[in-house]
């Protein structure tokens, strides 16, 4: 079990410090304000091990933070903060159970500015990579409501859905990746390995042969002879493929591709759609200025033409326009998802209707992605089982052939 080591002041104004087993801190909070103290400090005591599993889970996590990290940073201070302990006390709490050295840097940084005087959205502001603008103007929202343990609650759920989604769809991609890996593997093995042992038996007999034939067997003499040449052509078209996504043509190009592709462009056009209206709803709902809003869900949409069409927005609101003008005249929004962004902001209820909206998207994905992965299998099921068997046939027709000349 867990240990605390706490300070606390008894009833008689006395500060007393010591340590105390616990489930949790929330459990340890409870248990100390059960016995009539007030809880002045309450961190948990960092365990070390000096077994090799613990050594080498140590070096495992020598590289930077992920977003895994800061949901369960988040969810921890959301609890520590409702037990009653401090900020700055919860922080320094956190930051000595992590195990990433750099994560634990960040956080004492993030303690040290909390000491200073700055406010916690200040002192998140310094790593806006690692927290993002939507992390910190929630949490910025929520230091003037004062609604801050609920907010990190929020926080936490909208990161743990976003985790959820970016593993789906990247399992997605990565299924028919592997399906077209062994396509090609199984292809080449054939070219490089079976088809070279019938070389022989062809020898002289040209005039004889199809066509399949013919082609096949030159294309294998020519991957035989010339491998590292199509090695390092494969290996350049990808590089190149990956430089050149990465450049502001390419990527409008890539993410233009994305939207139009016929079997996955209904699963990112629900992605890209539901991923921008819940980052508006929970900034609309957290309290955070339009513009700044509309702002934060353009550069977090993950996509050139979506993050275009909220700049769009943004400047039709800026000129005090309504936020459904600029959506109705693009196609990337289904029009009943403008009308119903339209009859929100015409009652008040803007927030209620976004995350409705934002929550069917996401059943949406999810539906579509299974839909997509069951699609993709008999595809490649049918592409690897044609070049396949083109290449028997190719193999077989001059031994049929051959035979009846023979008899």
């Amino acid at each position: 079990m867990p240990q605390y080591r706490y300070q606390m002041r008894n009833s008689e104004g006395q500060v007393q410090a010591g340590t105390l087993a616990a489930e949790n801190a929330l459990s340890a909070a409870q248990l100390l304000r059960s016995r009539g103290f007030q809880i002045i400090n309450l961190t948990p005591v960092h365990q070390k091990s000096g077994s090799l599993a613990d050594t080498l889970k140590a070096l495992n996590y020598t590289s930077g933070p992920t977003q895994k990290d800061v949901l369960a940073f988040t969810s921890q201070l959301a609890v520590m903060i409702r037990a009653g302990i401090s900020l700055r006390a919860a922080v320094e709490g956190i930051a000595e159970q992590q195990q990433n050295v750099k994560f634990r840097n960040i956080l004492m940084g993030v303690k040290d500015d909390l000491e200073s005087g700055r406010s916690f959205s200040e002192a998140l502001s310094k790593h806006p990579k690692l927290f993002g603008p939507l992390y910190i103007n929630m949490v910025r929202a929520s230091e003037v409501s004062g609604s801050f343990s609920r907010m990190l609650d929020r926080i936490a759920a909208y990161l743990s859905q976003w985790l959820e989604t970016r593993a789906m769809v990247i399992g997605a991609m990565i299924y028919p990746g592997v399906i077209m890996g062994l396509a090609i593997g199984v292809t080449i093995f054939l070219l490089t390995f079976v088809l070279p042992r019938f070389a022989g038996v062809f020898d002289g007999k040209e005039a004889a042969m199809p066509w399949p034939t013919m082609f096949l067997m030159g294309l294998s003499a020519f991957m035989v002879e010339w491998w590292w040449a199509v090695l390092g052509g494969l290996v350049a078209a990808v590089a190149a493929f990956m430089i050149a996504i990465r450049t502001e043509p390419g990527g409008w190009w890539f993410d233009g591709v994305k939207l139009k592709f016929p079997v996955f462009k209904r699963m990112f056009r629900a992605l890209y759609i539901g991923r921008g209206l819940q980052t508006m709803g929970e900034l609309v709902n957290a309290g955070v200025p339009m513009l700044d809003t509309l702002q934060i869900t353009g550069d977090i949409t993950g996509n050139r033409h979506y993050r275009r069409l909220w700049r769009r927005v943004y400047a039709s609101v800026k000129e005090g326009k309504k936020i459904a003008a600029p959506l109705t005249r693009s196609t990337l929004f289904p029009r009943s998802v403008t009308q119903m962004v339209g009859a929100g902001e015409e009652s008040g209820k803007l927030g209620e209707v976004l995350d409705e909206v934002s929550t069917f998207y996401a059943r949406q994905l999810k539906e579509t992605i299974k839909t997509v992965t069951s699609m993709i299998e008999p595809i490649m099921i049918v592409l690897m089982g044609s070049v396949v068997g083109f290449i028997a046939m190719a193999i077989i027709l001059p031994i049929f052939k051959l035979s009846t000349l023979v008899q």
